[in-house]
C-alpha cells in the first residue's frame, strides 16, 4: 500500500481534502463550543483550508486553515492535540507530505516537506504532472457558427474580431479536450485552398477541410425530410389559431419570413416538451431556410463518425449570434438529433476608435511584431527562420489578446496603428514565448558546456539531493505551477459533464493563458536572480543539477500548456 501512495502524483485537491478530513474528524467527536446556543454549524469542507500562492505567505506556510474556521469547529479555536496529530501525520494517495504545523494568529498553518515534494515530482521526470490526472472518454463536436456559409463561406475580410475570438476559442477547447482523452471533431468542414483556410493556417489552426466541389446534398435532403415530418412542425391551421389567439414567439416570432407554405418549426415546444433548460423563451416559431439545413447537415456529418451513441455538441458562438445558434440547436433537436448540446458564448471584441476585420487585425499585429523585432535584434531579422518566428509570435499575441479574458466578458483591443507590440515586459503572448525560449537557450548552453568538458551529463534523479533547492522561487515554481497544472487541465471536461446547468456552459477558458503569463513572471524573476549554470566545480554540481531538473520540467510544462493553444515553442530568440 505504501508503494501505491508514494508512486501517486502529488495533487493539491486530494491534499486539501485530506487536511479537511483530519481537521474535522467525525462530527460526533468534535467538541461543541456553543452549548445552550443550538446546533453547531459546520463549515463547508472545501473551505476549511486554503492553498497559499504568494511568495510572501509561502515563506512560512503552504496551507492555512483560518482562525474563523477553527472557531467554528472548536471551542475558542483551540485545536485538540489528537486533531493536530492527524494533521501532522497526513498521508494518502496524491497527498503532499507534511513537515510541520502550528496555530498562529492567522490560523493553523501547515508546511509541506519540500525536499520530499521536489524529489517526488522531479526525480522521475515530472511527466505525470504535465497531462490531465485521468483520461476521459466521449465524443465532442466543436461547432463554430462563425465559419458556416451564410450562404457563402466566410473570408478573412468578412470575419469580424468577435467571430475570430470564437474560432480561436473553439480551437483551444478542442485541444484541451483532446488532451483529456476525448475524441474531438470540428464543424463545419471548410473548402480546401479557400482564403479562410489559408488565414486560419497563418494563425496555426489546422481546421478540417473538404474538396471545394464536395456537397452535403444527401444529408440536407434527409434533414429537410426529418423536419417536414417533425412532430414540432407547425401546420397552417395551427399557425392560424396561434395568430388569432395572440400567442407565439414574443418580440422575435417567426423572424425568418412569413412566406406562405414555408416550413416552420415551433422551437418553444421543442425545449419545453423535451425538458431542455436555459433556452430563450422568445424562440417561438422559426422558418427553415436553406442555410439552416446546410448547418444541420454539417453537424450531422460531424457526429456520424463518433464512436459513441451520444455525442456532445459544443457550439462556440458570439453573444450577437447566440439567439440564432439556439434556433439551430432546437431545429437539430426537432429533426431527431438527441445529442447533448451546450453553448459556449463569447462576449464582444471592442476596438475604440477603429473598425478592423480579422484580416486587418492580423496584418496590423504582424507588422508591429516585425517592427518590434527589428528594433530589438536589428539586421539579423531576415530570412525564413525569422519569418517563422514572427509568424508564431504574432499568433501568440493574437491568442493571448483574445483568450486571456473570461469568455463571457468583452475584450477591448488597442489597435492604434502607431502602437507597438513589446518584445519584453509581462504583456501576454510575446512575454510567454520569450521566456519559453530562454529555457531552451539555457539548456543549449548547458549542452555546449558538456561538449567542452565543463559539466558532466545530468545524473539520474535518484542520485541527487533535492534539499539543495532552497531558493523561495524554486518552491513557488513547483507548488504554484508544476503540481497544480494537471488539475487545471481537468477542468474543461468536468464543466462539460455538469448536468442541470442549462444550455449555456461556462468554462474557465482564460485560465491557460493566465497561468502561462503568471508562470512567465515568476520564472523570469527567478531566472534574473539565480545563476543556474555556475562555476564548473564538483561541489556545486548537485545544486546545479537539481535546478536543471526543475527547469527541464518547467520547459516541458510550457510545451504542454502551449500545445493547448496550438502554439509551437520558439527555441531561440
Amino acid at each position: 500500500m505504501e508503494n501505491i501512495v508514494e508512486s501517486s502524483p502529488l495533487r493539491i485537491t486530494p491534499t486539501v481534502r485530506a487536511l479537511s478530513s483530519a481537521l474535522r474528524g467525525k462530527r460526533e467527536n468534535v467538541p461543541d463550543a456553543s452549548e445552550g446556543r443550538g446546533d453547531r454549524i459546520f463549515p463547508d469542507p472545501e473551505k476549511l483550508w486554503f492553498k497559499e500562492s504568494s511568495a510572501k505567505n509561502l515563506r512560512n506556510r503552504d496551507f492555512l486553515s483560518p482562525t474563523t474556521m477553527l472557531h467554528t469547529l472548536y471551542a475558542d479555536g483551540q485545536v485538540p492535540p489528537a486533531v493536530m496529530s492527524r494533521v501532522l501525520s497526513l498521508h494518502g494517495s496524491g497527498v503532499l507530505p507534511v513537515a510541520g504545523g502550528e496555530v498562529m494568529g492567522e490560523g493553523l498553518r501547515v508546511r509541506v516537506d519540500r525536499t520530499a515534494a521536489f524529489k517526488a515530482v522531479l526525480a522521475g521526470g515530472a511527466t505525470e504532472y504535465l497531462t490531465p490526472s485521468g483520461q476521459r472518454q466521449g465524443c465532442v463536436v466543436i461547432n463554430c457558427p462563425a465559419l458556416h456559409p451564410k450562404p457563402n463561406t466566410p473570408t478573412p475580410d468578412t470575419l469580424t474580431l468577435g467571430q475570430l475570438r470564437t474560432v480561436l476559442l473553439a480551437d483551444h477547447m478542442g485541444a484541451l479536450l483532446r488532451k483529456q482523452g476525448f475524441s474531438v471533431s470540428y464543424c463545419p468542414m471548410l473548402p480546401e485552398d479557400s482564403d479562410i483556410i489559408t488565414f486560419l493556417r497563418t494563425l496555426g489552426l489546422d481546421w478540417p477541410t473538404a474538396p471545394a466541389n464536395c456537397t452535403n446534398e444527401e444529408r440536407e435532403e434527409k434533414i429537410q425530410e426529418a423536419l417536414e415530418n417533425s412532430p414540432y412542425r407547425e401546420r397552417e391551421t395551427e399557425r392560424g389559431r396561434r395568430t388569432s389567439g395572440g400567442g407565439g414567439g414574443g418580440g422575435r416570432k417567426a423572424e425568418e419570413g412569413e412566406n406562405e407554405g414555408a416550413l416552420r418549426i415551433n422551437l418553444k415546444r421543442v425545449f419545453q416538451e423535451e425538458g431542455l433548460l436555459g433556452y430563450d423563451p422568445s424562440l417561438g416559431t422559426c422558418t427553415v431556410h436553406r442555410d439552416s439545413v446546410s448547418h444541420l447537415a454539417q453537424l450531422d456529418a460531424a457526429t456520424a463518425d463518433c464512436t459513441v451513441a451520444m455525442a456532445t455538441a459544443l457550439h462556440v458562438t458570439s453573444c450577437q449570434d447566440e439567439f440564432r445558434q439556439q434556433q439551430i440547436a432546437m431545429l437539430w433537436r426537432a429533426s431527431g438529433a438527441t445529442h447533448t448540446q451546450r453553448h459556449l458564448v463569447c462576449g464582444p471584441v471592442k476596438t475604440p476608435g477603429s473598425h478592423l476585420t480579422a484580416a486587418q487585425y492580423l496584418q496590423l499585429r504582424r507588422g508591429q511584431m516585425k517592427e518590434a523585432s527589428e528594433m530589438k535584434y536589428g539586421d539579423q531579422v531576415e530570412g525564413q527562420t525569422w519569418d517563422d518566428i514572427i509568424k508564431v509570435m504574432t499568433s501568440a499575441t493574437v491568442r493571448f489578446e483574445l483568450l486571456s479574458t473570461v469568455h463571457t466578458s468583452p475584450v477591448t483591443l488597442d489597435v492604434q496603428r502607431e502602437g507597438s507590440v513589446s518584445t519584453k515586459g509581462p504583456r501576454g503572448g510575446v512575454f510567454v514565448m520569450y521566456n519559453c525560449a530562454r529555457l531552451h537557450t539555457l539548456f543549449d548552453s548547458y549542452e555546449r558546456g558538456v561538449g567542452k568538458g565543463l559539466y558532466p551529463e545530468i545524473p539520474d534523479g535518484s542520485e541527487l539531493d533535492f534539499s539543495a533547492l532552497k531558493e523561495e522561487g524554486e518552491w513557488l515554481l513547483l507548488f504554484n505551477y508544476l503540481i497544480p497544472f494537471s488539475e487545471l487541465l481537468d477542468q474543461s471536461g468536468q464543466a462539460l459533464d455538469c448536468e442541470g446547468g442549462g444550455a449555456r456552459v461556462n468554462i474557465k477558458t482564460e485560465q491557460i493563458c493566465k497561468f502561462l503569463v503568471s508562470l512567465s513572471k515568476d520564472f523570469s524573476s527567478y531566472y534574473n536572480r539565480v545563476h543556474v549554470l555556475g562555476e564548473p566545480l564538483p561541489h556545486l554540481f548537485n545544486q546545479m543539477f537539481c535546478r536543471l531538473y526543475l527547469l527541464r520540467a518547467l520547459r516541458e510544462l510550457y510545451h504542454s500548456a502551449l500545445d493547448t493553444l496550438n502554439l509551437p515553442p520558439i527555441r531561440q530568440l
